[in-house]
Parts: structure tokens; C-alpha cells; sequence
């Protein structure tokens, strides 16, 4: 038999543009003709495969996935007519079928390796949420090619530092804006191959000139266009089908680079594997057992591992997902009173905050009413935790029997006690603001902290709230909380396969139950590594797997019976180690705990606690300009006509209301300084997926600060 080997031969120039000057070609001895090789998803296109390596796909099922673009065959297969995706805010509005999508996704790879892009080349995606990015993200993946994906919003500085870091040699960009913003820095800075525009025209753009003719530009449809016809050719033309060799793409693969946003410092390339994103398709269920024909509504940026992971999971249950923004996002809970919402902390507590103003709005005795019964609906529930079992303790002494068949009697009596007054509550309140938020089955919550205040308020109302826990480099999902475990102030259990343990931050000791330290964590979702960066892989991952999470927390200890008897193993996450602040006295002080509590208050927008190496904290404030005018009213420090309150009027406001919600913290919060500015994300003082940046907020007013302690 003859010998097959690779080499590379350089092919002469093609003026269009439509193939790179270089290939890596298949070749085998004594053989006529040049064979380009090519890589395709295994399940999506296994026809493609020679019959040696192809798989038998007669199973259709999850046990075929070996990348992650296998599971559009299954979605189609099983759910084919059933609209998949609603994007009404893009133009044109779009509504997907399940059989639609997956032809998109195919024309779309196939498109993409008609213009060029060859197995394990990196491809540039900046773009927000739409159908269009989840094509394109899949038809990358499926041609074989290593997607890097960012948002519209992000600097130009940062896309141009991650296209260049990633070696990109292409571009996939939102629209028409984005291009024009970005194109003249990229064009003149970078190596590209060609840019994909996946909204909007071609026509009319800025930058399309003489000296950028060998950078193609090509809009979504001309590349669906070229792949449906290139799809047809081979089909059609035993011989035209000969030109290519395709090998499967393997688990291991490279699927896609996410930078880190990061809080502190620059991103880093996350190099995350079809196995790592498989692993969250093939056991999210357990803890979102979502069924075809359920609604999901999204808004967050598709390119964030937690959007991502979870959308491609959904798909895989037949559920109708429908596009949003923030603009929208009230209005499309009303309207579309989706089943389940994926989103961050911060969109429940808006979420919260409006339900909160609109009771404060209210007449007084309504507002009278819907406080007493959400007061009553919240004890109801904290005694309903302890009958069920459902309580935190990082005690590791089992209670003795009696004492917990006491407690367990006497929380049941109070627990009844209050229940028909819980139910009334329900229908006569609870009722109308479910059916301005819909979230029918739950909410589900990740990508930071969620506020214990908010947590409890969602449980009193109904609206089940369920957290989870991850970072980009787990793929991200780790812990979250179960429907029939839902432990508040936790974010649950470990996803199957996962394992936790807490170590001592400076002994790196395994420390036991109920002791707090450093989450390590180790399984199927946890990155490769760092993207050209061996140094800071070899940081947080060591020769056993476990990757440093860097954050605090500790896991419940198992307890047979009592309070905790159904928390046994529950995760708890409880700040950032590296957002410590060490006092000049030597004190560690975790600032989200108190952020937590003084976000409590509804004067205080933002809140940054800062004191590192100074004897006493403080803290960066932005407040609510309009309940601190209301609260300045109510005590009488301005009349009722009045709209300027003073900045002492205001210091001493803010002072009171951390005062009254830091109560119960050993620590206290000493010299302000107040800021009208937000921080958003516009301004870079928040990430994409809107945390606060801490590091630049901190070396944003670094003079103030250093004039706050003289």
C-alpha cells in the first residue's frame, strides 16, 4: 500500500481573494490529484468522512457528540418545524426553525472554507447577541476553525489586543457601526484575511478603498450564499467531492478563546474544548430540566462562557429561545412570559429595585399591605428552610436528635401559622408582579454574586431564583443550585463529575468541612490552559488538575439530621482572595461582604469599599440621585420644592444608611468620596458582563483617594 504523508506546497496567487495563498494539503504517493485537507464536525457531517472513519450516526443521540456543532443533527432530527430562535430587534426580525438553524449553521461552515479558513485557524467574532453570532459561532466551530469572541462594546484597544494575541487571520464584526469604528485601527495594525459583516450592507461603508482591496469583505448572506452553492456542487458531482479529505474534528479540540474580562489585570486567552463545552451540554439538565416548546428569554453577551454553555445546552431540549436587549428586557417579560431567564446578579436586583420602587409608589395602604405580607412571606420561609432541612451551618457537630425533632416541630407550628396569610399574599400581590416578570419555572443566576436580600425576596414571592456558580475557565458552570435543592445563600451542589475541595491559602492544606478557603476545583470542564501564556496556567492549574479558583468559600458539612440535614455538600462561595484588603493594622477585610450589606440601602447605586495598607476602610460611592432627593425631603433638610441637596446633606445621608445595613459587620465604613459619574461599562469601569472593575475604579480617583486619608 502506499505511504500518506502531509507536506505543504505554495499555490500561485488567486486575484479574488477567495483562497489563501497557502495550503496544508493531503497527499498520497503515485496519486494524480492534490487532496485538501479539511476537518468537519463528526455527527453534523459524517457523510463527509471516509467510511473507515466514519461513525455510525444511527443512534442520533448525545453518546455521537464529539463536537459541539454534533448536536444541531440531533435538534433538527427531533425537533425540525419547532421555531428555535425569535430575534425581533435586528433587521430583518428573524424566526428560526430547529431545521433552519442547522442548514445556516452548515452553509455557513461550508461558506467559510470556500473563502479560506482552514482547520485551527483562529477567527475573530465581535459581535452582540443575535442568531446571526450563534451561526456563525457554529459554523466556525463546525468548519473546524478556533473561534475568539468579544463583544461590540469592548474597546477598540482591547479587540485589537485580543485579535493580534489570539493570531487571528480573520474577522467576523457586528454591523456596519462596529466596522467603521474599528475598521481603520484594524486595517492598518493587523493581518487579515478577509472581514465578515454579519448585519447591514456593504454599501456606503467607510474605509472600502484601493489600498484594502486584499482584505475581502463579505456580508452574512454572501457567505451562506457561497457555502449553499458549494454544498450543492459537491452533492451533486462524485468528482467535485473527490478535491477534499476530511478528518473529524476530535473532544480535544480546541473549540473556542474567551478572554477573561477580568476585575483586575489583562485577559487571558481561555482555551476551552469541545469536551469542556460538551460536558456542560450533556449535564446542565439536572439543574435547568427544560422541556420542548418552554421559552427562554436572553440578553446576555452570547461570547460570555455562561450565556454561551447554556444556550447550547437549551437547544438541545427544544425550547424557543427570544433575543433581548436592556432597553427591552421589561417589556419582553411582560410580553413574552418566557419560562426560565439565564442572567447575571445584577438584572434580578433591577429586577428587585423596580418591584421595590413600585410598592414605594404606591398609595399608602397598598404600600401597607404588599410590605406587611412580604414581611410575613419572608418568615414563612425562614421557617419553612428549617423544617425542610434547608438551612447553612458550617458547624460540623450533628444535633442531637431531640433537640432537632423540637426544632423541626416548632418551625412547622410557625410555618403554618403564617402559610394561609402567604397564600392570600400570593393572590392578591405576588400574583400581578409574576405576571409582569413571567420566569414561570426560575430564574437562573451566575456569573457573580447574588445578593442574600434579593435571593430571599424572589424565594418569598415565588419566583424560584436558582444560583450557580463558575468562571470562563470551568466552561463555566461548576455548582448550582437544583430545583429540589434549592439552599439559599448557596450556589449549590457540584455539576456531575465535578469535584471541590477548600485549601488553606498559604499551607495549600485540604481544610475539612466548614472551614473557609480557597476553592479549587477539578473535572471535565476545566479549561486546556491559557493561550500562549504557559507561565500563568502553570498558576492556576497544578500537575493534578485543580485549578485555583480564586475565591473564598467552604462546602456544608454532612449532617443526618437537623436544620442542614438536606445542605450536606452544598457549595458556598464568600468573596475574592485577591480582593482582600489588608489593613495597615494587619486586618483582612473581604469588601464584597460589605458592598453586599451597604447595597442593601437604596440611596447607594454603586459602591466600591477601599482601605488597602491604610489603618481604617473607606469607600467610592455613586448614589441614587433621586431617593437621596427623596430622603432629604422626608427628614426636612430641604423643603419639598427644593431639587439640590448639599454635598454634606448627602455625606451625612450615606453615612446613616451604612450605619443602619453595616450593623452587624465588625468593620466600619470611614471617609466617602461620592461620585456622580456611574460605572458602566461604556466608561470601562465595568466589565462586559457588568462587574465592577475594581483595579481601575481604585486608579481611576487614586489622588481623591490619597486625599481622602490625609
Amino acid at each position: 500500500m502506499a505511504s500518506i504523508h502531509f507536506t505543504t506546497i505554495t499555490l500561485p496567487r488567486i486575484t479574488n481573494n477567495a483562497f489563501p495563498r497557502r495550503f496544508r494539503v493531503f497527499s498520497q504517493f503515485n496519486a494524480e490529484t492534490l487532496q485538501i485537507r479539511r476537518k468537519c464536525s463528526p455527527f453534523l457531517e459524517g457523510s463527509l468522512l471516509s467510511d473507515s472513519n466514519n461513525n455510525n450516526n444511527s443512534n442520533n443521540g448525545s453518546d455521537e457528540w464529539k463536537a459541539v456543532p454534533d448536536i444541531w443533527k440531533s435538534s433538527a432530527d427531533k425537533y425540525g418545524d419547532k421555531v428555535a430562535l425569535v430575534d425581533p430587534y435586528h433587521d430583518p426580525p428573524s424566526t428560526i426553525t430547529y431545521k433552519q438553524l442547522e442548514q445556516a449553521i452548515l452553509d455557513f461552515a461550508e461558506g467559510l472554507r470556500v473563502i479560506g479558513v482552514r482547520p485551527d485557524e483562529k477567527v475573530s467574532l465581535f459581535a452582540d447577541n443575535s442568531y446571526r453570532w450563534l451561526v456563525a459561532d457554529q459554523g466556525m466551530m463546525a468548519c473546524g476553525a478556533i473561534n475568539v469572541v468579544r463583544g461590540s462594546r469592548s474597546s477598540v484597544e482591547e479587540l485589537l489586543q485580543i485579535y493580534n494575541h489570539s493570531e487571528s487571520v480573520a474577522l467576523a464584526v457586528d454591523g456596519p457601526e462596529m466596522f467603521d469604528r474599528i475598521a481603520k485601527t484594524f486595517y492598518s495594525k493587523t493581518s487579515m484575511r478577509f472581514i465578515i459583516l454579519l448585519w447591514g450592507e456593504k454599501s456606503g461603508l467607510s474605509l472600502i478603498s484601493e489600498e484594502n482591496k486584499d482584505v475581502q469583505l463579505y456580508s452574512f448572506m454572501e457567505v451562506i450564499d457561497l457555502g449553499r452553492e458549494s454544498r450543492r456542487t459537491w452533492s451533486d458531482s462524485h468528482e467535485a467531492s473527490q478535491q477534499y479529505v476530511y478528518e473529524a474534528i476530535s473532544s480535544d479540540d480546541i473549540a473556542t478563546l474567551v478572554y477573561t474580562s477580568g476585575t483586575t489585570g489583562n485577559p487571558k486567552g481561555v482555551m476551552l474544548t469541545h469536551e469542556n463545552l460538551l460536558h456542560q451540554i450533556n449535564n446542565l439538565w439536572e439543574i435547568v430540566p427544560a422541556e420542548a416548546g418552554d421559552r427562554f428569554l436572553s440578553m446576555l453577551p452570547p461570547w460570555h462562557a455562561y450565556e454561551r454553555a447554556c444556550e447550547y445546552f437549551i437547544f438541545t431540549c427544544g425550547v424557543e429561545q427570544v433575543y433581548t436587549t436592556v432597553r427591552n428586557l421589561k417589556d419582553d417579560l411582560k410580553r413574552y412570559q418566557p419560562h426560565y431567564l439565564i442572567s447575571v446578579p445584577l438584572v434580578f436586583e433591577t429586577l428587585y429595585s423596580g418591584i421595590q420602587k413600585q410598592i414605594s409608589t404606591s398609595s399608602l395602604v397598598r404600600k401597607l399591605v404588599a410590605l406587611t405580607f412580604i414581611k410575613v412571606s419572608l418568615t414563612y420561609m425562614e421557617y419553612r428552610r428549617i423544617y425542610e432541612g434547608k438551612c447553612l451551618t458550617r458547624n460540623t457537630k450533628q444535633p442531637s436528635t431531640i433537640h432537632s425533632m423540637l426544632d423541626w416541630l416548632w418551625a412547622s407550628i410557625i410555618a403554618s401559622i403564617l402559610f394561609p396569610i402567604h397564600l392570600l399574599a400570593k393572590k392578591l400581590v405576588y400574583s400581578k408582579i409574576h405576571s409582569a416578570i413571567g420566569i414561570s419555572k426560575a430564574g437562573i443566576s451566575g456569573g457573580g454574586s447574588l445578593t442574600l436580600q434579593v435571593d430571599k425576596f424572589f424565594e418569598a414571592i415565588g419566583v424560584k431564583v436558582q444560583n450557580g456558580y463558575g468562571l470562563t475557565e470551568t466552561s463555566p458552570v461548576i455548582a448550582a443550585r437544583r430545583p429540589r435543592c434549592n439552599v439559599i445563600g448557596s450556589v449549590g451542589h457540584p455539576v456531575q463529575h465535578t469535584e471541590f475541595k477548600v485549601v488553606d491559602s498559604e499551607t495549600d492544606e485540604v481544610l475539612p468541612p466548614g472551614s473557609k478557603g480557597i476553592l479549587k476545583v477539578r473535572g471535565p470542564p476545566v479549561m486546556k490552559g491559557y493561550f500562549k501564556n504557559q507561565l500563568a496556567t502553570s498558576q492556576a492549574l497544578d500537575r493534578d488538575g485543580w485549578l485555583n479558583t480564586g475565591d473564598l468559600g467552604w462546602i456544608v458539612p454532612h449532617h443526618s439530621t437537623g436544620r442542614s440535614r438536606n445542605s450536606s455538600g452544598v457549595v458556598v462561595v464568600d468573596g475574592r482572595a485577591k480582593d482582600t484588603i489588608v489593613l495597615s493594622t494587619g486586618e483582612n477585610v473581604e469588601p464584597a461582604e460589605l458592598e453586599e450589606a451597604a447595597m442593601r440601602s437604596s440611596i447607594i447605586q454603586q459602591i466600591v469599599v477601599i482601605g488597602q495598607d491604610k489603618r481604617r476602610l473607606g469607600a467610592i460611592i455613586v448614589p441614587n440621585s433621586e431617593e437621596v432627593l427623596k430622603v432629604a425631603r422626608e427628614l426636612s433638610l430641604i423643603d419639598s420644592t427644593s431639587s439640590d441637596v448639599s454635598e454634606e446633606k448627602v455625606m451625612n445621608i450615606i453615612y446613616k444608611e451604612l450605619k443602619t445595613w453595616m450593623s452587624d459587620s465588625p468593620f466600619q465604613i470611614g471617609p466617602i468620596l461620592l461620585v456622580n459619574e456611574p460605572f458602566t461599562i461604556d466608561n470601562g469601569l465595568m466589565t462586559p458582563t457588568m462587574k465592577i472593575r475594581r483595579d481601575r475604579v481604585v486608579a481611576k480617583y487614586k489622588e481623591q483617594i490619597e486625599n481622602l486619608y490625609k
